[in-house]
């Protein structure tokens, strides 16, 4: 099973690869920049990491090498701690604003 899984996965070129995970992340990177919405630049972030985990995963199988795996469970770990953390100072904000846009945490200078 493991086998023929990494078998199409080398069947298919890196430039491929390259190519979609290079265009996800750079989805990723337009949500944080334009998006006022918390939760729509979380799930940006996250897709930035997702992007970057499946680049990993393509490379790991097509060197035979089991080190991009390694990063990519590295990378999942952080991205729950991330959300975690992201969603406790979302909530925290909520409570102070009563909004979750970005714009709002200017009333909460002084």
């Amino acid at each position: 099973m493991g086998n023929n899984f990494i078998q199409m996965l080398n069947a298919i070129p890196i430039n491929n690869y390259l190519v979609l995970c290079s265009i996800l992340f750079s989805i990723g990177v337009l949500g944080v920049l334009i998006r006022r919405n918390i939760i729509a630049m979380l799930m940006s972030v996250e897709l930035m990491l997702n992007a970057v985990n499946l680049l990993l995963a393509a490379f790991s199988a097509y060197r035979n090498d089991a080190t991009g795996q390694v990063f990519v469970m590295f990378i999942m770990i952080v991205a729950a701690a991330e959300v975690a953390v992201g969603l406790g100072i979302m909530v925290m904000i909520y409570r102070n604003t009563f909004s979750i846009d970005i714009d709002s945490l200017k009333r909460l200078k002084g």
